[in-house]
């Protein structure tokens, strides 16, 4: 028995008649065990049993053996991508991928370890990365090599670095009104962000990049679009606007970054990206971030990525933060005066509402209760979105009033609590909104206020996502406890009928029937 090249994790029993080979030193300590025993692969008959050997136990490795690259770089990029990610699982964020043919031990990483230009890493340390975050070293290899690359990792891990760089570093030179890299976004709070982030690495390599999103001027997008653009970062409605005015064409992109997918197809947006796509270069490269990869997601998977790497971070339990979940009786009448009591009591927060009308309303609400707010939603311009969201951030107003618009791609650090004034229409939602909280190991609290007919919907949401079940009495002492006491189970009998739903004749009968046999006992 011995480790195989590209099965690092595991012992896995030789290939038929091999010869053994006297193992060499393990290496000292480390969560990864012994050295790996790694056999020739200077021989045409060793490769061939490694190949062979493949075939029959691991067929997912045979799709690497039929690249048309030679056989010793095939079988160390099994070896690598199998030993880097058998790194990370072990909890192991300093080990990088080894190099192709580099067989020397590796004791540190840093974006030059992973072929990030020396120019552009001099830039990043100026900009205070020092490091590559683990999603960072997983995919930013693959990435610069040229491959199509598939990452799953939450909001905040680093995501936008990990495209960013590459698209820094290889696009190429556009024309007025043919980029050369599209950068697909869903909302414009995070295009805004996205171009932030890539406009200090296109000042070294000389590229030039705009953003295209909604509630800006078109005139001016127009206006921009006469002069050369490389990047264009846009969210789909607009872009699709401005190919309509033949202003723009996608023709000539050969790079193509979809960030946040799952929070695409959650605002209904995948149709639009489907035919952006279909509309740049045949052959693009693709690469595709989110923090799920499944249903529709995989659709676009398998349709406009070519045998893309795949790479998966979760954060580790120790940085994900103690988030408490708080669920509370409120009614609606009941639930303004509590919100401006919890605000009291607490720091930044949060609070959610299902409605654009119903955030203002509460907005200018709590203002009159001594509360300060600033709203933000879909009927707010960009420049009102952004000032809300720098005042919040400055420490200038205690609460953000917001609509789900604000539940994914805005990082806002250091905010002490989530409520759901209107609870979401779904878990998903209920994650994306409560992720605002508990970032990087804080501390985070999340209180819902739950009217009698959500009861139900409620219940059900505690049970999909493993929270305890039920509700906690009303005692504002919980926003300062170290420990939750266990809710109470809450009454998830059918909601009231209304006028227009009352029960059928035959339903009511039986009803009384049951309550007459009740009687007599």
């Amino acid at each position: 028995m011995r480790y195989r090249p590209g099965y690092a994790a595991a012992r896995i029993p030789d290939p038929p008649g091999t010869r053994r080979r006297r193992p060499t030193a393990p290496a000292p300590g480390g969560p990864h065990g012994p050295a790996l025993f790694r056999p020739s692969l200077g021989t045409g008959r060793g490769i061939r049993r490694i190949r062979s050997w493949l075939r029959v136990h691991h067929a997912p490795a045979v799709a690497m053996l039929s690249e048309q690259r030679p056989m010793r770089t095939r079988l160390w990029a099994i070896h690598r991508r199998a030993s880097t990610a058998a790194a990370l699982a072990a909890g192991d964020t300093t080990r990088p991928p080894r190099r192709l043919g580099d067989r020397s031990p590796c004791v540190t990483t840093s974006f030059s370890d992973l072929g990030v230009s020396a120019e552009l890493c001099d830039r990043l340390t100026e900009l205070g990365f020092t490091e590559p975050f683990p999603i960072q070293r997983l995919t930013l290899l693959d990435a610069l090599a040229g491959r199509d690359v598939c990452g799953e990792a939450p909001t905040g891990s680093g995501k936008t670095l990990a495209f960013a760089l590459p698209v820094a570093m290889s696009v190429g030179r556009g024309t007025p009104g043919r980029p050369r890299a599209l950068l697909l976004v869903p909302t414009r709070e995070l295009a805004s962000q996205v171009r932030a982030t890539l406009d200090p690495l296109l000042a070294v390599t000389g590229g030039r990049a705009i953003s295209l999103y909604g509630g800006t001027s078109i005139t001016k997008d127009l206006q921009r679009l006469r002069s050369r653009i490389d990047v264009v970062v846009a969210t789909p409605g607009r872009l699709e606007d401005l190919i309509q005015r033949r202003a723009i064409h996608l023709g000539d992109v050969d790079l193509v970054v979809v960030d946040e997918a799952d929070r695409m197809a959650d605002m209904g947006f995948l149709p639009a990206v489907k035919r952006l796509l279909d509309a740049t270069s045949s052959d693009r490269r693709t690469l595709l971030f989110s923090a799920t990869l499944d249903g529709d997601i995989d659709v676009l998977v398998r349709r406009y990525q070519r045998d893309p790497a795949r790479h998966r971070f979760a954060v580790p339990e120790e940085d994900r933060g103690d988030v408490r979940h708080v669920f509370w009786p409120a009614e609606r009448t009941e639930r303004r005066a509590l919100t401006g009591r919890i605000l009291s009591r607490t720091g930044p927060a949060i609070v959610f509402t299902r409605t654009k009308h119903g955030a203002d309303r509460l907005a200018k609400q709590l203002r009159q209760d001594g509360v300060t707010t600033a709203a933000i939603h879909g009927n707010r311009s960009q420049r009102q979105r952004e000032d809300a969201l720098a005042r919040f951030s400055a420490g200038k107003v205690q609460a953000l009033i917001a609509t789900d618009v604000a539940a994914r791609g805005i990082h806002v650090d250091d905010v002490d609590l989530v409520l759901h004034y209107d609870q979401p229409a779904t878990d998903k939602d209920y994650v994306h909104r409560s992720g605002r909280t508990g970032r990087a190991g804080a501390l985070g609290l999340v209180v819902s206020l739950v009217g009698g007919e959500e009861a139900r919907d409620v219940h059900k949401l505690q049970r999909t996502l493993d929270l305890p079940a039920g509700l906690h009495e009303l005692d504002l002492d919980l926003l300062d406890a170290d420990v939750l006491p266990s809710p109470r189970p809450a009454p998830t009998n059918a909601r009231p009928a209304t006028a227009g739903q009352r029960r059928s004749g035959g339903q009511a009968a039986r009803s009384r029937q049951r309550a007459r046999r009740a009687r007599r006992r």
